[in-house]
Order: C-alpha cells, then structure tokens, then sequence
C-alpha cells in the first residue's frame, strides 16, 4: 500500500534558484551550515476540519454522543482548519479490523505505514532537489526522521533507492523522537555539513498518524485530542556549508542547543502495543515548557548579541495553541511573531517533526517580503522528554 501524494513546492516554486540568490542580503558565514533548497509533500487525502467528527466516528462506527461532542468542541480549539491524511476509506474497507476495538493490529498498521512514510519522502525530497536546481548525485548524506514506521532496514535505504542516490551516501535515521524530530534533524545536519567540507545533506521528515488510528473509547481521552490535531506529510531540506555560486542558500544554522527536563519523562509518554502506539499528554506539558523557555533561549540568543525577544524571528512547533499562547505571554512577543507558527497548525494540524519545517517555509516568504527583515531569529521544538530542541538561525 502506498500513498497517493500531492506535491507542495514552496513559496518560490516558480523562481529559478538564482533569483532567490539574487534577493539575498546578507553573506553566508563561511564554514557555517545554511539552507540551500526546501520541499514537502503530503497524501492525496484532505480532511477540513469540519468534515472530520462526522467522518471519525461514522469510519469507527461509535454512538457515544458525548464523545463525539466532546471531539466537536476539541476540533474548534485547536484552530487547525484543514490536514492531510493517509487514512482513507479504501485501506478501512481492506483493513476493518483497524476500526475495532482491542484487535491486534500492529502488523497491518506497518503494512500501510511504512511504503506511505517512504513514499511522502521521496515526493518531498524530489520537490526540495528540483528546488535545489543541483543533481541528487551530489548529495553525499541523508537524515532521515520518523516516528512513524519500523522496519529493518530502515526508510533512510529505501528513500536512498528510490532517488538513485550513491551507494556510499552516509545514512543517519532518527527514529520515534515525535515533535522535535525535525529539530534535531537540522542539528545532526548542521554538524555533518559543517564538518565534512563538500557535503551536502538531505534531510527528510516523515509522519503518518496509521499507528495511532483507533476508536474512542472515554479511558483514553487523549485520542480524541490526537484526533483534532495531528496530520500526515513530509518535508525535506538541502544543507551545505560554503554555497556555490549557483546554490541560493536563504537561512544559516548559525548555533543548536538540546536540553531535557528532569524528572518530566511521563508528561509526554508513547507506547508501542499490539493494537499500534498509545499516546498520554500531560496537562501540565504547556507549563512545563513556560516555566523553562527564558532560561532555554537565553542560551541561543547569546550567540547572536540580539536581547529583545521582538528584535527576532521566531518558528515554533506548533503543538498545540496553548503552547503557542503561553510562549506568546510568557516572552512578552507582539501578536505577529508567531503568525507563521499558527498558519502552519492552521493549515496542516500538527504533522509531528514535518511542523517546524512548514513553519519555516512560510517565515521565509515573510522573510523576503521585508526590505529590512530580522536577521536572527530561533527555530524551537518540545518532545518527550521533555526535551527542548532549539537552533539559532541566521536568515541570509
């Protein structure tokens, strides 16, 4: 089973490389790891957010009225207005099973999961190559993130395969890191670019939300809230240091930082089951992250001389509105600060590690648009943990 998959080029889809270039302000560091290309790529099934109840509990056959009121009110505060999805009714008409409770069902979940994670990969990496303007030859690393398939070997082989990429390319796969996946992908390519003079690295993101698909059911409350948020896609990314002059590279990863919480592994906890992977959110998660943002900027903002958090440009994983509002209050940051944060959740729920990338690609066309745009800013993700995954960016 593979997923149907529409293509989302960026911003600039139909600029040439060049004249991306050519709208640059600022030179690159030399030496330092920058973004040279962006793509995404998502599956063929969109779901407005207003279709969803109905559709839910109609595919998992629940008359539980309060529960689906329940969703009702959920899909309305999470502000997420439309996402894409794997899930269709072509794989429950084969995959019944998956609609009933306490069946085992990790087996057929994989089935599906694994080829559709592989696949949005390869569409996004072949977006972000066309971008890129270069030949997938070239690249001589990948980093591959997913919280959304096991197997052995891993979809960083088999996205390799499909693109025809070397046989010697160097393979890192980051699995089941969930929101701050991405993150940490910039950060593991920040370091191989930065010290393998000549690379170039493909990053890619991939998430599915088949593993965690289930019926309501009131002793797992969080499902529902899983069920009003998250979404399928993927993104992939080109990171190179010292561009070439044909290469238009438009952010710099100037400076990354990692960091877990003590004493907080059970505030985001996820379990791999017979019946697919079982998600708990603590309700204190939003806190959590509030009472230790300061402290954690604080060691990125250092870098870059800049001490007013309005003086920066800020992408967020959105994981949920409440974080976004508490981040908002607690940084004491004007309203448009996080816009790109809350049109990504908008326009895609939360895709897991994909997110912050979305986020990203629309600071970037904001970015552009300002003839005197913010040269600093933070890239930031919260996971379980709970860890904090941040990066200093430059944009050029």
């Amino acid at each position: 089973m593979s997923a149907h998959i529409i293509n989302k080029d960026g911003p600039f889809d139909q600029q040439h490389p060049s004249d991306l270039m050519s709208r640059a302000r600022r030179v690159p560091t030399p030496g330092k790891a920058t973004v040279l290309a962006m793509g995404k790529a998502f599956p063929s099934q969109l779901i407005p957010q207003d279709c969803l109840v109905e559709g839910y509990f109609r595919d998992t056959k629940c008359q539980d009225l309060s529960m689906k009121e329940k969703l009702e009110r959920l899909c309305k505060t999470t502000t997420v207005k439309m996402r894409y999805t794997v899930m269709s009714k072509e794989i429950l008409d084969k995959y019944p099973e998956l609609t009933i409770e306490g069946s085992s069902t990790i087996k057929q979940r994989l089935e599906i999961a694994n080829p559709a994670v592989v696949e949005m990969a390869k569409q996004a990496s072949i977006a972000c190559i066309q971008e890129w303007g270069r030949s997938a030859s070239e690249i001589s690393h990948i980093v591959y993130v997913s919280s959304s398939e096991i197997r052995l070997p891993g979809g960083d082989l088999y996205l390799a395969t499909e693109l025809g990429l070397k046989n010697d390319v160097g393979r890192v796969m980051l699995y089941f890191l969930g929101c701050y996946g991405g993150s940490t992908g910039l950060r593991v390519a920040k370091d191989i670019a930065e010290n393998n003079p000549g690379s170039r690295v493909l990053l890619t993101t991939s998430e599915t939300t088949i593993l965690g698909f289930r019926p309501p059911n009131k002793e797992r409350p969080y499902d529902l809230v899983g069920a009003a948020l998250f979404g399928d896609g993927a993104a992939a990314l080109i990171i190179g240091a010292n561009p070439k002059p044909e290469e238009s590279p438009f952010m710099e990863l100037s400076y990354a930082v990692q960091q877990f919480l003590s004493g907080t592994n059970n505030v985001i906890d996820g379990q791999l089951t017979e019946e697919g992977i079982n998600f708990k959110l603590g309700r204190d998660l939003p806190q959590k992250i509030e009472d230790n943002i300061e402290e954690f900027c604080s060691k990125l903002m250092e870098k870059s001389g800049v001490r007013d958090y309005n003086e920066l440009f800020w992408a967020i994983h959105p994981g949920g509105p409440a974080i976004l509002n508490r981040l908002e209050s607690k940084l004491g940051l004007r309203s448009e600060k996080l816009e790109c944060s809350r049109r990504a959740l908008m326009d895609f729920g939360n895709v897991s590690s994909n997110t912050i990338f979305y986020v990203m690609e629309y600071m970037r066309e904001e970015l552009m648009k300002k003839d005197n745009g913010e040269e600093w800013g933070l890239g930031l993700a919260f996971g379980p943990g709970i860890t904090f995954e941040g990066i200093l960016l430059r944009s050029l």
